[in-house]
């Protein structure tokens, strides 16, 4: 990937924000070697990391005061951000039937904080019930390829969106996957319509990639090894992350994929904050995502072996 970057850097040329068609090209292999689904290169759209996508896309699509956007109970708080830049209602719920005429409808699975994953049966509802209203419904998938208990379904894949991508789209990311978060890339992919509009609006408002994150991005898609072996590292450090937070008295929820570890001793969550803390861990306060994990924190896999290894010492300590 570094070696794709460098061999690419003599681009004094604006880069197309379609995205070049060797990155399209290596988005949609991707998504059929890897999600089961079939997406053509013109129906991929690339993104300045997927977090931009997610904070502007009610903005991209029009959306304004009138608009309803349903968003997980428990969920990452930029799907909210980007619904109040336009003044939109959010409504926070796992059941998105339950809201009337919604315009745009976000689900996260594999999800950030709590690594629940929905079957395809589940998502396959919520995509029926978004064309029945007229809603996108759009799947932020960026930790889809680090399954642990459970395989997460992409809403891509024909299970849950049948023989067509009208009214979705899938969201990806290769900050997780391939560990490239400081080159901030991203792609969206499914409706060719929706896309297409996007598109149009994104090349008024500068939204490019470089051209040089482009070429590394179509390495990173074309290669599954090196995620193979981030995928073992990741589940070492779980593995005995998991195994200390057990011991010193804590319960796990869903966290059957992800980056994150989802725990409680039930109480609340910045109780727990401080506990962590005074043993040198930084943990995230559930309540940081939603009423819902106010009793919950959420601890990250990302630190270093070394750092992992003096996680589990320093939770024995009284």
């Amino acid at each position: 990937m570094q070696a794709a970057l460098a061999a690419a850097s003599n681009a004094p040329g604006y880069p197309t924000t379609a995205g070049s068609p060797e990155v399209r090209q290596a988005a949609s292999g991707w998504i059929n070697r890897r999600l089961g689904a079939e997406v053509a290169p013109t129906a991929v759209l690339p993104v300045i990391g997927s977090k931009e996508f997610v904070a502007w896309l009610p903005t991209l699509l029009g959306l304004g005061p009138t608009d309803r956007v349903v968003i997980p109970k428990i969920a990452y708080p930029t799907y909210a951000v980007g619904a109040a830049l336009v003044g939109a209602e959010v409504i926070a719920t796992d059941r998105p039937e339950d809201v009337e005429a919604p315009s745009l409808i976000w689900i996260n699975s594999p999800s950030n904080p709590t690594g629940s994953v929905l079957p395809a049966t589940r998502l396959a509802e919520i995509v029926a019930y978004g064309r029945s209203v007229s809603a996108l419904v759009v799947s932020d998938e960026c930790y889809l390829e680090l399954g642990w208990t459970l395989d997460p379904v992409s809403i891509l894949h024909p299970s849950v969106s049948g023989a067509t991508h009208e009214g979705v789209l899938g969201l990806f990311s290769l900050s997780k996957r391939s560990n490239l978060a400081g080159y901030r890339f991203g792609f969206a992919a499914g409706d060719q319509g929706v896309v297409s509009s996007l598109l149009a609006v994104r090349k008024h408002l500068g939204m490019m990639v470089p051209a040089p994150v482009q070429a590394a991005a179509a390495a990173a898609l074309a290669d599954d090894s090196h995620v193979a072996e981030q995928r073992r590292r990741y589940a070492r450090r779980r593995e005995v992350m998991h195994g200390a937070l057990i011991q010193a008295g804590f319960t796990i929820d869903h966290s059957e994929a992800g980056l994150y570890l989802w725990a409680t001793r039930g109480e609340p969550c910045w109780q727990s904050v401080s506990w962590f803390a005074d043993r040198g861990i930084l943990v995230t306060p559930g309540d940081f995502y939603g009423v819902a994990g106010a009793r919950h924190v959420r601890v990250a896999l990302t630190a270093c072996d070394e750092a992992v290894s003096q996680f589990a010492q320093r939770l024995n300590r009284a």
